[in-house]
């Protein structure tokens, strides 16, 4: 992206840029280090719900004191931040449609693995939520006495832009990386989930899974 659109307005998080530099190569998130990628992890676990709500509306207890046995492998992680990056930059360009797929791509790739455990599932997506979040500043990280805190942040209008240009190369790596993967099913969305990153919903909360469709 152009440093008037999505570089713009990123929070003052070098994290953050380190996940987003490098354009035009947007599907690329090899330049993160291990200790970055388990940073983001990090965050993504603080805003995991301790309960969770599928369509179904049957509820997931997640056990907030078992970590070890939620998150995932960090290469697993990295792909998941990778493809949440893409989705920021569909956010930022108003590709409502191609976020979502992209969205749920990723979520009916690792359901296919069929290794993973409802908890792990939960965290998939909220690692790949709390990636867009920050990289569309919708949260940021706030720096006390040496302790980081993620502040969810209620902004009315983002400040990024996206050009014609750059939208188009948006929704070709999208529709590459859908293509390239199994044909998606409508219940692979977490609730609520592409429903608010599309809308880009400026009061949009960690909690993720608790709203209904």
């Amino acid at each position: 992206m152009a440093k008037t659109g999505i570089f713009g307005a990123l929070p003052a998080c070098a994290l953050a840029v380190a996940v987003v530099a490098g354009a035009p190569g947007i599907a690329s998130a090899k330049e993160l280090s291990e200790k970055s990628v388990r940073t983001f992890m990090e965050y993504a676990w603080s805003l995991v719900p301790a309960q969770f709500t599928k369509p179904n509306g049957e509820i997931v207890q997640v056990d907030k004191k078992k970590k070890d046995e939620v998150m995932v492998p960090v290469d697993v992680a990295r792909e998941v931040i990778r493809v949440g990056r893409i989705s920021a930059h569909a956010q930022v360009c108003n590709l409502a449609e191609g976020q979502v797929a992209n969205y749920r791509s990723l979520m009916q790739r690792e359901d296919d693995k069929k290794k993973w455990s409802e908890q792990q599932m939960i965290y998939i997506n909220q690692l790949h939520l709390t990636t867009v979040m920050l990289l569309t500043g919708k949260i940021k990280l706030v720096e006390k006495q040496g302790d980081k805190q993620v502040v969810v942040e209620e902004r009315k209008s983002p400040a990024q832009s996206c050009s014609k240009e750059q939208a188009e190369k948006v929704s070709q790596v999208i529709a590459e990386y859908v293509k390239s993967g199994p044909p998606i099913s409508t219940v692979m969305a977490m609730p609520g989930a592409d429903k608010r990153e599309a809308e880009a919903d400026a009061n949009a909360k960690p909690a993720v899974g608790q709203p209904k469709k």
